[in-house]
């Protein structure tokens, strides 16, 4: 009942070998009773809940049946008897109508655990000589030094690799590395199972040399946590994802590098080209934090963080095998962001109210909680990419002179500080899986020497007494990203009021060119307008430009046309700008093709971890004379 095939071991080890895969990370599943562990399995790993409930009721026949051996046999034994009398106890004492009957519902049990046993831990082996194909002989030879150089250059060459010299230096470069030195045998068998189809997929890409590099670079970073190995070899369109990716994307394959554990994410294709909603985004975070302990606030930084590595690996699949346009992608990662600065305002409020009580908003009555975050920039445009920081500004509306009402209570001001600083330390945190986002408040009203949280109201004499007009540009792309639906409300009436304000066109123009112009100065690469390399964003004809030219035109013109500050994207804003007729049809086309051009090169440079927005295309210099052109028609 207990060792033999099918028997109760195999569906321990079943659930154990999801513990140790997932126990880690899913608090819930470092328990010790089978029957609790079981039923989390779909919610947690994924398995169907039809082979979880075969897997229970399999279990439940085969105890009773243990208990009933031992019961007969007055000692500790799992082995059925062989004696007819046995067999007939056996039956009746498990409810069966004979040893036949028994025997059937005993064999379907165990048929149904070595069936799941085999999809799970053991899959079927084949014989060595017979599995292993001419091409991994080949393969296996070269890794394990078998070949003379000439022999393995060409080899190389023959399977795909131009630069076989290039190659041979990197698989050198492994295994000489200190990290293959000290490799134990168990891994080293693990590699040499496994690579010998990574290389056989890297010499397949156009760029072989290359996706060889990105993935020599994974395999190093694992080779001390080869159940990776494990996980790549028994899981084949994951491998072929993986050497995809890599090929596509070096910002992909190095945060799989970083982050090893992601790997998980490449094995079911229908959650890895499908990223979720935003609705479905809140969803699931909410089902990973209910596991964690809310005290826990290391657990709790880790399970953020993998939750938007996973997300962020699942949108680049998506944006690499271009499954999604770039405005989908730039859609997707901001709503990720929202659902994390929700989270992140959740949790800081709770630990901080359970510490001070609620902030009072007037006198009786508590806040709701009264505090928005802004998005500003790309975060508050709705054109995150990869890797980009986020341009935030906190504000309240509560009365300044109030406090909290708990027993260690503090003045309002006092508390709504210390949440953004909690809130700060969330997002910037470095913990092992790294940092949340990179935060930027340089925003906030007097920049960093001003008030980490603003009042609303301070907010406004801010904006209408002391802000320059960059800083009324900057507004035109903000929107409340998290915090008070409430308060939200009043910011957006705030927002409207600045932005509509009447504006002398010729002071405003002046302000808005040599603030551009200052820019150029400092950010630009200096190249002439018919140069071939040029910087994307700064220089003339670039993303700038056609950002103030919009930022201009809504300042501008909003307090004629209130409907240029519904969106905070310049795209439809540049709709909106149309439709009014501020922009001939053809000039609002032609600024919305080339924003859209340029970003996406922009957004390519950071999948292939270019941090230099410097570009060399001769096809973007008609896009960049075009904006250059309607610059000087709407500037002057």
């Amino acid at each position: 009942m207990k060792l033999g095939s099918g028997g109760i071991r195999e569906i321990e080890f079943i659930a154990q070998a999801f513990q140790l895969i997932r126990g880690g990370r899913d608090l819930a599943l470092q328990q010790r009773e089978l029957l609790n562990i079981l039923p989390l399995l779909p919610e947690y790993v994924g398995m169907p809940e039809t082979a979880v409930q075969e897997l229970v009721d399999a279990y439940v026949f085969l105890r009773n049946t243990e208990h009933a051996i031992q019961a007969i046999a007055d000692k500790q034994t799992q082995e059925l008897p062989g004696d007819s009398q046995g067999q007939a106890r056996i039956a009746l004492a498990m409810g069966c109508a004979d040893w036949d009957s028994f025997q059937q519902q005993l064999t379907a049990h165990r048929q149904a655990v070595s069936r799941h046993f085999a999809d799970v831990i053991a899959p079927a082996e084949v014989d060595d000589d017979q599995a292993e194909s001419s091409d991994a002989g080949e393969w296996k030879a070269l890794i394990n030094d078998e070949l003379d150089q000439d022999q393995a250059l060409q080899l190389l060459a023959r399977k795909g690799f131009a630069d076989a010299q290039f190659a041979l230096k990197q698989l050198q470069s492994l295994q000489q590395s200190r990290a293959m030195q000290m490799l134990q045998q168990v891994a080293k068998t693990r590699l040499l199972h496994v690579l010998p189809a990574l290389l056989e997929a890297a010499g397949q890409c156009s760029n072989a040399e290359v996706t060889l590099e990105r993935v020599l670079l994974l395999i190093q970073a694992v080779l001390r946590r080869s159940a990776y190995l494990v996980l790549l070899a028994e899981n084949p369109s994951a491998m072929q994802q993986l050497v995809r990716l890599c090929s596509s994307s070096a910002w992909f394959a190095a945060q799989l590098s970083k982050q090893p554990v992601l790997l998980d994410e490449l094995i079911d294709p229908r959650t890895l080209f499908t990223p979720p909603d935003k609705a479905r985004l809140q969803a699931e975070l909410a089902q990973q934090l209910l596991r964690v302990p809310e005290d826990d606030m290391e657990q709790l930084m880790e399970t953020l963080r993998y939750f938007h590595h996973a997300h962020v690996l699942r949108v680049a699949a998506s944006d690499i095998t271009e499954a999604l346009p770039l405005m989908k992608v730039s859609d997707y990662l901001t709503w990720l962001a929202e659902t994390l600065l929700e989270a992140v305002l959740q949790s800081a409020w709770r630990m901080l109210t359970e510490k001070h009580g609620v902030p009072m908003r007037e006198p009786g009555e508590p806040c709701d909680p009264d505090f928005v975050v802004v998005g500003y920039g790309k975060m508050g445009g709705i054109e995150l990419s990869y890797g980009s920081d986020l341009d935030l500004v906190f504000i309240h509306d509560a009365d300044p002179d109030l406090n909290t009402n708990g027993d260690k209570s503090v003045p309002n001001p006092v508390f709504f500080n210390r949440l953004g600083q909690k809130m700060i330390h969330f997002l910037n945190t470095f913990t092992p899986s790294g940092q949340l986002y990179d935060i930027d408040m340089r925003l906030r009203p007097s920049g960093n020497s001003g008030l980490l949280v603003s009042g609303l109201k301070a907010f406004r004499q801010y904006q209408q007494k002391e802000a320059w007009t960059w800083e009324h540009q900057a507004l035109v792309r903000a929107r409340v990203v998290a915090g008070s639906p409430a308060l939200a409300k009043r910011f957006e009436q705030v927002r409207a009021e600045l932005l509509s304000q009447p504006r002398d066109r010729a002071v405003l123009l002046e302000q808005v060119c040599r603030m551009r112009e200052k820019m150029r100065q400092h950010l630009g690469s200096r190249s002439t307008d018919d140069s071939d390399s040029f910087d994307l964003k700064q220089d003339r004809g670039g993303i700038v430009d056609i950002e103030f030219m919009v930022q201009f035109l809504v300042l501008n013109h909003a307090c004629e046309y209130p409907d240029l500050l519904t969106y905070t994207d310049n795209i439809r804003i540049l709709d909106s700008i149309e439709a009014n007729g501020l922009l001939a049809a053809e000039q609002a086309g032609s600024l919305r093709d080339a924003y859209r051009v340029l970003r996406s090169v922009g957004h390519r440079q950071a999948l292939q971890e270019q941090s230099s927005s410097v570009v060399a295309d001769e096809e973007l210099t008609r896009y960049r004379q075009q904006v250059a052109a309607i610059w000087d028609e709407v500037m002057c």
